[in-house]
């Protein structure tokens, strides 16, 4: 099966709650305009609309979403899972994942549909999990995911409509893919390149990362975990040392300002679990290294690094549009070097 990323969105950041009856409404509407598509022009027509960010935002507006808001993403997977999946008899529609709990059952889902429709659905459980990490791990542009739809159908084609939060930024972020295209998940699987230039992003499916890729799963087996974590101590050793407690025999706590859990909030301890976990599967590509459970955006920034500084093989770059859809912040502040931005 061949896969490729058909596009992305960046959307304000909206709370709450759907009311009842607009997601009844929703899912009834919903499930009314996927049937005429469907009917008219077919399933792969309507799979290929939900891979076009454009085409899913307008679709959550008239289902009666507001129209610019991320929680587009989640009532309309909401709506369409509650509207399509009692008529997935008719349509040879399935639509599995969600948010949160949710996003975890969809390799479950995917499998128990298999059985019952006759496609592969360890197959697809294993494209749903690599789709994640590739988002989460492999890009690393600031955005943790909470949302995983999964819609496939009969035949074993799917897109997937996912969507991360960053929560400084006040931002969300939606990542669309489609079933065909690209034969690689792990490098190049874009549709389309575009956006301006956002600072520096680990970027792990980069064409020129594959040194990267080859070498992080030589580290796992050349070095082992405890040698790697401690050249990553070693890389890391430049930040600034903790400030030492007033009473330092007495517990002390120290929380970050920022609401969302980044890399370096997570304890060593774990990292040096996952490596161990990771080498003990042997992985023998970059795609199998991110199917280890456990193994996320932390690790494989930790190999990156040791494998930048071990073999010289990068996995940043200068122009993260290259390789970003991303289109850029919602406040219409001018990028750095623009003779418009007051800061210049």
């Amino acid at each position: 099966m061949t896969a490729r990323r058909s596009g992305s969105a960046d959307l304000p950041l909206h709370g709450g709650r759907v009311p009842r009856w607009l997601g009844e409404r929703m899912t009834k509407l919903g499930a009314v305009i996927a049937e005429a598509i469907v009917i008219e022009y077919g399933r792969e027509e309507f799979l290929r609309r939900l891979a076009h960010p454009f085409w899913f935002q307008s679709f959550g507006a008239v289902m009666g979403m507001d129209w610019h808001s991320s929680g587009i993403t989640t009532s309309v997977i909401g709506a369409l899972k509650r509207g399509l999946n009692p008529l997935a008899g008719e349509l040879g529609l399935n639509v599995c994942g969600g948010r949160g709990a949710h996003s975890r059952q969809t390799p479950h889902e995917l499998v128990a549909i298999g059985e019952r429709v006759g496609f592969d659905g360890d197959k697809l459980a294993a494209a749903s999990r690599l789709v994640a990490k590739v988002d989460s791990a492999a890009v690393q542009d600031g955005f943790d995911l909470y949302l995983h739809g999964f819609i496939v159908a009969d035949d074993g084609r799917w897109v997937v409509v996912q969507q991360g939060m960053n929560g400084d930024a006040r931002q969300a972020r939606r990542y669309h893919w489609l079933s065909e295209g690209l034969k690689s998940f792990v490098e190049e699987p874009h549709s389309a390149i575009d956006g301006e230039g956002q600072g520096v992003i680990a970027n792990l499916t980069d064409a020129r990362a594959a040194a990267s890729r080859r070498m992080q799963i030589d580290l796992l087996s050349d070095l082992g975990p405890d040698r790697i974590e401690r050249k990553i101590a070693k890389i890391e050793g430049a930040a600034k040392p903790a400030k030492a407690p007033l009473q330092p025999f007495l517990p002390h706590l120290v929380m970050p300002a920022h609401h969302d859990v980044r890399a370096e909030d997570i304890v060593a301890r774990r990292l040096h679990a996952n490596l161990a976990a990771a080498a003990d599967q042997g992985p023998k590509d970059f795609a199998e290294l991110l199917l280890v459970p456990g193994v996320g955006a932390r690790t494989v920034r930790a190999l990156a690094q040791v494998a930048e500084v071990v073999h010289g093989a990068p996995y940043r770059f200068s122009d993260p549009a290259r390789f970003s859809v991303a289109h850029g912040g919602k406040d219409r502040h001018s990028p750095p070097g623009c003779p418009r931005n007051p800061l210049n």
